[in-house]
């Protein structure tokens, strides 16, 4: 099912084809396209280029290791994300590695790389969808994250499935208009609250 962006302005069209759907077909993904979504990862700007991400992934041809991410997730995400072929968690350095300095812009930069994951998944006729719903402490023990790393978010990635495999409930979601706020609450020109000038038509 596509869901394009309604846009005021012009958009790239990956980026208005780009959602998070929660139905998935069981078809797996193939070797290589996980490769180009973690190629786009890797090329993600960062602060001073430190690239602090890491991504853990696991696919349902390594039973183990997928039972193991999806029992991280919280049970109203599992209900649907069990039909996905592939499941990666996202996790970011806090400190830099040359001086051990905090790095405040951590969370900033692997968000930067998940939104590349998240176009490359769109471009490569794939659908992902980020979740904050799972066990962050079972994650970081059952993982085996090492200290000074932070779990991040859950992503569920495959190829696009029929709305008839989510509960009824689910359905409505997925079929819910997709919405944005105004650019005039995200947007201010110059110093805080000031509208921007409108464009000229």
């Amino acid at each position: 099912m596509d869901k394009p962006a309604e846009t005021r302005f012009p958009l790239h069209d990956l980026l208005k084809r780009r959602w998070s759907p929660r139905a998935f077909d069981g078809r797996l993904v193939e070797a290589e396209k996980i490769g180009s979504l973690l190629e786009a990862v890797r090329w993600a700007p960062s602060s001073s280029n430190e690239q602090p991400w890491r991504f853990v992934v696991a696919t349902k041809q390594e039973p183990a290791d997928y039972d193991r991410l999806l029992a991280c997730l919280l049970e109203g995400n599992r209900k649907w994300a069990y039909r996905a072929p592939v499941l990666i968690l996202s996790v970011t350095r806090m400190d830099f590695e040359e001086d051990s300095r905090p790095n405040r812009h951590a969370f900033h930069d692997v968000g930067l790389a998940t939104e590349n994951l998240l176009l490359q998944a769109t471009a490569l006729g794939l659908v992902a969808h980020p979740m904050a719903g799972f066990d962050i402490e079972k994650a970081r023990a059952d993982l085996k994250i090492p200290s000074g790393y932070e779990p991040v978010a859950m992503i569920a990635v495959g190829y696009p499935g029929e709305l008839s495999v989510l509960p009824d409930y689910l359905q409505q979601r997925e079929l819910k208009p997709r919405e944005r706020k105004p650019l005039t609450e995200i947007a201010f020109s110059g110093q805080w609250g000031h509208s921007l000038p409108s464009p000229r038509v």
